[in-house]
């Protein structure tokens, strides 16, 4: 689809389960996730499949390019189900705005590091 001479790229609607991306995501939280666009940074908020388990659709954080891929971190670190059990993942789309129920932008990119 074109808009103004250039490409839209989709968003889709995804619905978090489980509470490895608590508490930047809770579980019920619906997210857009924009496929395609600008290439996925360090820290972005993304949703990928790991290589191990192709079956399993995940919603994660980006940490570093690796292997290919990318390597998936949780924000709850509780909850180790991200690339510390099940390797390098490839990125699907990148999540962008959170729309129900407290809608509002994912924070991620350059400015996010580990504490």
């Amino acid at each position: 689809m074109l808009s103004g001479g250039r490409e839209v790229k989709p968003v889709l609607p995804v619905l978090i389960t489980g509470p490895s991306m608590s508490p930047t995501l809770r579980h019920g939280d619906a997210v857009l996730v924009r496929t395609g666009g600008r290439p996925v940074r360090p820290g972005d908020v993304v949703i990928a499949v790991f290589r191990s388990r192709p079956d399993l659709l995940v919603v994660k954080r980006a940490v570093e390019p690796r292997d290919g891929g990318w390597w998936l971190r949780g924000d709850n670190d509780l909850v180790t189900d991200d690339s510390r059990a099940y390797g390098v993942a490839d990125v699907q789309g990148r999540v962008v705005a959170r729309w129900w129920p407290r809608p509002g932008r994912i924070r991620g990119g350059q400015g996010w590091s580990w504490i």
